[in-house]
């Protein structure tokens, strides 16, 4: 390594004793650690060095998420400490600015090149994994940006639920009727995993944390979700969408399908139904994006910003770059012909694969996207197995496998007892639904110290009573600090 750089081998030969080949992996998600997985259990001695950038130290388990908020499983369960998990590989904490393929280099900016002030460190390879995963879609609605809360991380998750029980104190203390009715309603935009799951287990908890307010009583609290769609949770399928949204409109909860949000500003929720919802409390939840770091590369892009990937998971046209979970736009074999979208700016396709074409009758009726594997963590986590094999395989000069994987189902929790599942043809709904939720994820957690915190915690919360309380001073920790120094306190309710 030289000053603000990170070299790469001078040579790929792996097999006449010459330096290995170095592996960058963009992204410590779901496939960026099970890629760095693989690679170091399937390497030859000497044969590879890997190296992952990602702007966390530690994976996050998205499907706990809404657990996590809710109180059932504690935040730091729902975390894969990478250094500890990736042992033998390089672990480079800091984000992904700009990759040059042509030149095989990427500029990764670390919080020690911030304070250093001398640019993003430069990062030397010979093959390239994208795995930067996706941030969530946001849209010009007005008000959104400064009132809305997301999602995807753990932070969020737990920002969340400490927000929601102070909305709660606020209205406990208040004696403005407005502030109170605005601080008990709360309005969650997306009818899909993220918002059905984290609405069901923060409606839980809330319902839960009321019989400890004199003054508030369930009825008080009032969940609107609002879909555009016309139809809640598709990726279980039609019969268990409608099952999950009667299981929420009985739980009293108000979903507005065929609905859009128009504005939030001044904390009112303006829908395109004509309703105004007064709320302190707005979770956006309708979609994500891929990375903006795949707009700093030269590789090439899908028109909806992710990378073009052939069915054996490298990057279309682009030797040693490969591609997989949500940044990638990958071919699903399992259901017809490979039909390359147009690249960015394109005006037409780039054309079919190599496979003979069947002819009219076989090509499927569904638009390219669904001929595309989901954005999931089923398909990341088989994906990132196959990437790592055919990266070895063309590093051996022996040839790569397509990734195919039939969809399993899914598996959906509507708060504590409840769910919907869909797996294998099976339909399944209530209690069962939401055991095999749990036993799913459970059997698909990282690392068996996880699985056995996160078991732990699901017996004791079935013998020991809900923990309800608020950590929110956790978001301003020097707080007491500067209040003691005589500065003004921050405001902590948002």
């Amino acid at each position: 390594m030289r000053h603000g750089k990170v070299m790469a081998s001078k040579s790929r030969d792996t097999t006449s004793g010459s330096a290995p080949a170095r592996i960058l992996i963009v992204g410590g998600g779901c496939v960026g650690m099970y890629t760095a997985l693989r690679l170091r259990a399937k390497s030859r001695p000497r044969e590879t060095e890997i190296v992952l950038v990602t702007p966390e130290p530690y994976m996050t388990y998205q499907p706990f998420l809404p657990e996590a908020a809710a109180g059932s499983i504690s935040p730091r369960h729902v975390v894969v400490p990478l250094r500890r998990v990736l042992r033998g590989c390089r672990l480079l904490v800091g984000e992904a600015v700009t990759v040059d393929h042509a030149a095989r280099t990427a500029h990764v900016r670390t919080k020690a090149t911030d304070d250093e002030g001398t640019g993003p460190l430069e990062v030397r390879y010979d093959e390239l994994v994208m795995a930067p995963g996706s941030v969530s879609r946001t849209l010009p609605v007005p008000g959104l940006a400064h009132h809305g809360i997301g999602f995807k991380t753990v932070e969020e998750a737990i920002g969340l639920r400490n927000h929601v029980l102070e909305q709660m104190d606020i209205a406990s203390s208040t004696r403005d009727p407005a502030l109170r009715d605005a601080a008990l309603t709360f309005v969650f935009v997306g009818g899909g995993y993220a918002g059905v799951e984290a609405l069901g287990e923060l409606e839980d908890m809330a319902r839960y944390a009321t019989r400890h307010y004199h003054n508030i009583q369930p009825e008080d609290l009032k969940w609107l979700l609002v879909e555009a769609a016309d139809r809640v949770l598709p990726e279980v399928g039609p019969d268990m969408g409608r099952y999950a949204l009667r299981e929420l409109r009985r739980r009293k909860i108000d979903v507005r399908l065929t609905t859009r949000l128009e504005s939030c500003e001044r904390r009112v929720a303006v829908l395109s139904d004509g309703s105004r919802h007064p709320t302190r409390t707005l979770v956006w939840t309708a979609g994500v994006k891929p990375h903006p770091v795949l707009a700093a590369t030269d590789l090439p892009l899908d028109r909806r910003g992710r990378l073009r990937c052939t069915p054996e998971l490298a990057v279309v046209g682009t030797p040693h770059a490969w591609a997989a979970g949500d940044a990638a736009a990958v071919p699903d074999l399992t259901v017809g012909p490979v039909v390359r979208e147009p690249a960015a700016g394109a005006g037409a396709p780039a054309g079919v694969d190599d496979a003979p074409d069947p002819g009219p009758s076989a090509r499927p009726t569904a638009p390219p996207s669904a001929r595309e594997c989901a954005p999931n963590a089923q398909h990341a986590v088989r994906q990132a197995k196959v990437l790592a094999d055919n990266l070895l395989a063309t590093l051996r000069g022996e040839a790569p496998q397509p990734y195919r994987h039939s969809y399993a189902g899914s598996v959906a929790s509507l708060g504590l007892h409840k769910g919907v599942a869909h797996v294998y043809g099976r339909k399944l709904k209530g209690y069962p639904a939401w055991l095999m939720h749990r036993a799913y994820h459970l059997g698909r957690l990282p690392t068996f110290n996880r699985k056995a915190r996160v078991l732990a915690e699901w017996t004791l919360s079935g013998l020991f009573k809900r923990e309800v309380v608020s950590l929110g001073s956790l978001e301003h920790p020097r707080a007491e600090f500067e209040l003691a120094a005589g500065n003004k306190r921050p405001n902590e309710s948002s």
